[in-house]
């Protein structure tokens, strides 16, 4: 009994639960274990997404599942990747540029590594919200007001103070609050803020929750500050939120956006991210997402991409005539694929 007792306890010692996916011994890939998956708050599109595909796999019955964590954005995720602490996140592409190259947030950590992309999911617009009642018109008008500027290691405080840049301004002449896209929402109703960013696919749920109780506006940002940003940093799109998007907009809002991306830790098996790859493009019509890029294929999942694939994405991208750059194993470094 003592000698029985002494083999369970090593086994925990040498196997510790928290090695999720790889597991112990031959390291295969084991079904009994959940793929730990970073998103966002419960309220952006990020947990949106995951938490719908990780219903349709549980549904697929081929014993794959994913365990989705909230977390503070895309440069937590990319931080928790390289940690270990997650297996798979979804992420801003501006961020994953940024991350790939040590750039920013991401400075003293250097170049990323052990991370690399899945595919690219939708269009992800960067968001600023106001009452409509507000006498804030542009993101000029911000100086002096209480905005939220996204949570700290979130992508969308990097692109509010790209944003803010780009209009002549800094964080210091604003007042800035860092909170969820939850938190944000409920202080502008409460009149703690006088604005908010969010970065997420659009319609985005806490905005769209706000928008039910109170009449709100989204502020456009004008095609010559979106000219700037697109020449000064990697990542950006011109995006267009539909009139209609949310309760009261009865115009189009134009802005500036980024694409959102799966990344898996390189960790993961070929084969499970080359089954996970083809179930996201078999499925992409029962997914959240946005209505403009209803028309998700192939070749969107690997346009634009700022990093290399992942061997196992890679392997299912050529079952479909497409050719992508797989990670070489020392940094996830820019690529193109094949069609850019």
């Amino acid at each position: 009994m003592r000698k029985f007792l002494l083999a369970i306890i090593l086994s925990l010692v040498l196997c510790p639960l928290s090695l999720a996916v790889t597991g112990c011994g031959g390291g295969e890939q084991s079904a009994k274990h959940d793929t730990r998956l970073g998103t966002g708050g419960t309220g952006g599109m990020y947990y949106a997404y995951g938490t719908e595909l990780a219903k349709l796999l549980q549904a697929d019955s081929k014993g794959y599942a994913l365990d989705v964590k909230t977390t503070a954005g895309s440069a937590a995720n990319l931080r928790l990747l390289r940690e270990k602490f997650l297996d798979a996140a979804i992420v801003q592409s501006d961020t994953l540029s940024n991350a790939i190259h040590g750039l920013g947030v991401f400075a003293a950590a250097g170049e990323g590594y052990g991370y690399a992309a899945v595919a690219g999911l939708y269009t992800e617009a960067c968001q600023i919200v106001v009452a409509k009642d507000s006498d804030i018109m542009t993101v000029s008008d911000l100086v002096g007001r209480r905005v939220s500027v996204g949570e700290r290691e979130s992508g969308v405080l990097n692109n509010a103070e790209q944003i803010l840049m780009a209009h002549g301004l800094t964080l210091e002449m604003i007042q800035p609050l860092y909170m969820s896209f939850t938190e944000a929402a409920d202080a502008l109703n409460d009149g703690q803020v006088d604005a908010f960013f969010i970065t997420a696919g659009a319609p985005t749920a806490a905005i769209d929750a706000l928008a039910s109780k109170k009449e709100i506006r989204l502020l456009s940002i004008a095609p010559e500050i979106q000219n700037n940003m697109m020449k000064l940093y990697k990542g950006y799109t011109r995006c267009t939120i539909s009139a209609g998007s949310y309760p009261g907009q009865a115009e189009d809002v134009q802005t500036i956006g980024v694409k959102a991306v799966l990344v898996a830790s390189t960790d993961l098996k070929d084969d499970y991210v080359a089954y996970l790859t083809e179930f996201i493009i078999k499925n992409a019509a029962n997914l959240p997402h946005p209505n403009k890029d209803a028309d998700f294929s192939t070749a969107y999942a690997v346009q634009d991409i700022p990093s290399s694939f992942h061997a196992g994405a890679a392997k299912f991208y050529e079952t479909q005539g497409v050719k992508v750059n797989v990670y070489s194993g020392k940094s996830s470094e820019t690529v193109k694929a094949s069609q850019d």
